[in-house]
């Protein structure tokens, strides 16, 4: 990692002072606790306190993405339903109007002579049978307008009844997604308050301390024999794979999904829906409902989860480097893959043949350089 830290610490006193929320957002969730001085503590206690904060702040922001995809899916319901129920009404009022021509003609033809009665009196008891038909097929069509009648109005009932159902539900998750959004807030604001009160020997310190131990994380992990050889990607993991490295150099912003910033688990939704994929949007659904992989079979495009709780993802590049957008403040880039404490991994294409020729995407030049764990210019979270 480079000097970012120092960087961060200058901008985010005056980030969080620029984004303190105003009236709207003041219901901030509970505070993570207060955070003992950085000078009563050394500089390995910091970098876990540090750790732990952004680690927090992420599981916060999945939790986030989780209310608002759901909250988006129950909005489409809303509209759908809308729509539906403003159909369902068009034909109840048709099919009031038939009913009521219906009663008109019943009104208009009644007699007190049965059809079986006006068979027996009738010159032409062939004419009478042809009318009975009639009579039969019209008694019919008005069975089929008052079912069409009674349908309606329950198809209606039902629809109404189920919008009302999904505007409550509707209301219910922007009300948590209100309260997930303080969350993330107040983690990423203890994130601020502790970086900011670190001075320069310590962020140094801190620094070199966070590269030491992921270069030792990752050798070990090289070591252990984990990827055992370089694989190619299927013709959809390639192409998720290119519009990944494509999105590198822009910001991480928590909740964003795309074009011009992403937070994790948007980087790696929206690469796989450029290659055609529908995949669940958060990293704990990714963990969740995609075909597990073994590391050892690992090829380009497969995500990467990470944590106990599936709380981060990166895709694998290859040779035991992933691209991701890491922690607010970085810049979406390539890490290796022992940055964070793996967790395993799913692929999206499972059933997907690799590519026989295959040639790995160039980078951009610094692709790779500073903040490989992710910790910098956070800035202030936005809602």
């Amino acid at each position: 990692m480079s000097g970012s830290l120092l960087r961060w610490a200058c901008a985010a006193t005056v980030a969080s002072v620029l984004a303190a929320p105003g009236p709207a957002t003041a219901a901030a969730a509970p505070d993570p606790g207060p955070l003992p001085a950085a000078g009563s503590k050394s500089v390995a206690t910091l970098l876990t306190d540090l750790q732990r904060l952004y680690r927090e702040a992420e599981k916060a922001t999945e939790t986030y993405n989780a209310t608002a995809e759901k909250l988006k899916k129950r909005r489409k319901t809303a509209g759908d339903l809308a729509r539906k129920l403003a159909g369902a009404r068009t034909s109840l009022h048709d099919s009031r109007d038939a009913a009521g021509r219906l009663a008109r003609e019943q009104y208009q033809g009644s007699s007190n002579i049965s059809p079986y009665l006006r068979l027996l009196l009738a010159r032409d008891p062939q004419h009478a049978l042809d009318q009975g038909h009639v009579i039969r097929r019209v008694a019919q069509e008005r069975i089929a307008t008052v079912d069409r009648l009674v349908g309606g109005e329950k198809r209606a009932d039902d629809l109404a009844a189920q919008a009302r159902k999904t505007l409550a539900e509707q209301t219910r998750l922007a009300e948590r997604q209100k309260k997930n959004r303080d969350a993330v807030q107040t983690r990423l604001k203890a994130v601020e308050k502790l970086l900011a009160s670190l001075s320069p020997d310590q962020l140094a310190e801190l620094t070199r301390l966070e590269d030491t131990g992921m270069a030792k994380a990752q050798k070990t992990f090289m070591a252990s024999g984990a990827l055992s050889s370089r694989r190619a990607p299927s013709r959809a993991g390639d192409t998720a794979l290119a519009y990944a490295v494509e999105q590198i150099g822009k910001p991480y912003v928590w909740g964003a999904e795309g074009p011009a910033a992403f937070d994790c688990s948007g980087l790696t939704s929206k690469a796989w829906e450029h290659a055609g994929e529908d995949i669940p949007r958060t990293s704990q659904e990714q963990w969740a409902r995609l075909p597990r992989v073994p590391l050892n079979e690992l090829r380009p495009g497969d995500l990467v989860v990470y944590f106990p709780e599936a709380t981060h993802v990166a895709m694998y590049l290859g040779d035991g480097m992933v691209v991701q957008a890491p922690r607010p403040g970085a810049k979406v880039k390539v890490s290796p893959i022992a940055a964070n404490p793996l967790l395993g991994a799913v692929r999206p294409d499972q059933g997907d043949t690799s590519m026989k020729d295959y040639t790995p995407p160039e980078l951009p030049e610094g692709a790779t350089g500073g903040d490989d764990t992710g910790y910098g210019a956070a800035g202030a979270p936005t809602g």
